[in-house]
């Protein structure tokens, strides 16, 4: 084998619409199917509300309108991804399906390209095209505003 082996990183893929995303596998909690959750008031919108997950309240994403791709019901398919975040914290996306773990090497993964500043990238870690098409790469910890997720459990009050 060789000495300057490639490193190699996993990734749990999932669908919105026709696209493909991945997140890192190591911030990947739990899967969950859909269920309904506690709303919250005066958050931003892609915040769909908060449930209690082993007895933390963790805030809920939905990436189809974090991402501004149009909006569908919600399907048998529909799951919540439990993610870590940063010093402790977590938080669940909505996403359509989840599709795949991939084992991608660093080298593959490309930068994402500069869309201007009306297009908001700053969530995206990387690309990689791969046989099955592009997979855009998202970094958890950038997907919302620590502000809005500390307003979130703030109002969080369960039954």
């Amino acid at each position: 084998m060789n000495a300057t082996a490639t490193a190699e990183q996993e990734y749990l893929t999932f669908t919105l619409g026709e696209e493909q995303y991945g997140v890192d596998i190591l911030k990947v909690q739990e899967i969950r199917g859909w269920e309904p959750l506690r709303e919250m008031h005066d958050v931003p919108p892609s915040i769909k509300g908060v449930l209690d997950f082993r007895g933390r309240i963790i805030p809920i994403i939905d990436l189809r309108i974090r991402f501004s791709v149009q909006p569908v019901d919600y399907l048998p398919t529909t799951v919540i991804i439990v993610l870590s975040r940063q010093e402790g914290d977590m938080m669940g996306v909505v996403v359509d399906a989840v599709s795949d773990v991939l084992s991608i090497r660093s080298e593959d993964i490309k930068p994402p390209p500069s869309l201007g500043s009306h297009i908001n990238t700053e969530y995206v870690s990387g690309m990689v095209s791969l046989e099955q098409g592009m997979v855009m790469l998202i970094e958890a910890d950038r997907l919302i505003d620590p502000e809005a997720i500390e307003a979130a459990e703030r109002q969080a009050v369960l039954p």
